[in-house]
């Protein structure tokens, strides 16, 4: 099974390499030539043959769909897998961006299948609308993880684990901040208005941190949700929504921005709108992801809390493949340990 991904992967990268240098009758040459014998082809387009990286037959294979590049958050996601499910470790990655589009999922996972890889490693855009193809996995017996976003099936055999993060609880964490917040700041009794940029609908951080929060909202008589918008995770969608939300409600008090790509759209929005925000401003900035970029916000007060998504989920990855190598059983679900900052804590 290992011997043939190879194969397969060494003859795409061979034909598209030389589909850009070769003639036609070279390239017909070349790939009669691959499938005559693999494990004789030298390394091409920076993918290493067997005999370069040693015994390849020997690695585990691991198709890996990625969501996309939209935020911080997934690019150092995406770096995680690259730097934990490496040939030195054992694995043979085949890596597959979506491009934010669930049709493209659903296509990568069945060439995975195709390509009958050890294990698929899916981060789903949305929850619905994989039984069909997660199916066919488990058909192909190929083990399916699933990672940061989690989805809605009809037979939860479908898929071995979820690994990720606990969505809900986040949302539910920046509840209690900003109520312990306000009760700092002798504003308790007051009635406080707010709005959401969500994430993208139908996604399991949206769902998670739109469902928690409103948990704790429910339990304050005097906070008003004056309306929530999608942002889809992007800082330029961000902007554009909190300038609606900046027009149509003067008296805004929180800014609850579902990830950080989103903040920093809202804060644009708010400094072209010259309203006050962040630390001693009028309007309270929530968020969530705790990149780099917003851990500085935060430092500077422009934000006032930011709630920690681990995106370093790749170890955890490695560690459950390996058990099920094993023949160990693994928890279904698996959370990876989160905090928040905020001018207290980020010291």
């Amino acid at each position: 099974m290992r011997k043939l991904i190879c194969r397969v992967q060494l003859y795409r990268n061979n034909v598209e390499y030389r589909t850009r240098n070769l003639s036609s009758a070279v390239l017909i040459w070349c790939i009669a030539l691959l499938l005559s014998g693999c494990s004789s082809m030298p390394g091409t387009d920076g993918m290493a043959s067997p005999d370069s990286v040693g015994n390849t037959k020997d690695l585990i294979v691991v198709g890996i769909s990625q969501v996309g590049s939209e935020s911080d958050w997934r690019l150092a996601n995406t770096r995680s897998y690259r730097e934990t499910l490496t040939e030195a470790n054992g694995y043979y990655p085949l890596f597959e961006d979506a491009q934010q589009k669930q049709e493209n999922q659903v296509k990568a996972v069945r060439n995975f299948i195709l390509q009958e890889v050890d294990y698929i490693v899916l981060d789903p855009i949305v929850e619905t609308g994989w039984d069909a193809v997660l199916t066919e996995a488990k058909e192909a017996g190929i083990p399916v993880i699933l990672s940061d976003r989690s989805i809605q099936v009809e037979d939860e055999e479908l898929y071995t684990c979820w690994i990720g993060s606990d969505f809900k609880e986040e949302g539910k964490s920046a509840g209690r901040w900003l109520q312990d917040y306000l009760k700092k700041e002798n504003r308790d009794e007051e009635e406080i208005h707010i709005v959401t940029l969500q994430g993208t609908l139908g996604s399991t951080a949206q769902l998670g941190r739109t469902k928690g929060f409103a948990q704790i909202l429910k339990e304050q008589d005097n906070w008003v949700m004056l309306e929530q918008q999608s942002g889809e995770f992007v800082q330029a969608k961000g902007k554009e929504v909190m300038e609606y939300f900046l027009k149509s409600y003067p008296d805004i008090d929180v800014v609850v921005c579902e990830n950080d790509n989103m903040a920093f759209g809202a804060i644009d929005a708010m400094k072209e709108a010259h309203r006050s925000f962040g630390k001693n401003g009028e309007i309270i900035v929530l968020s969530f992801d705790a990149t780099d970029a917003a851990l500085e916000a935060v430092k500077r007060g422009e934000i006032n809390a930011d709630f920690e998504c681990n995106p370093l989920l790749g170890p955890l990855v490695d560690e459950t493949i390996k058990k099920l190598e094993a023949g160990q059983a693994v928890e279904k679900i698996q959370y990876v340990k989160e905090t928040y900052y905020d001018e207290t804590t980020i010291k």
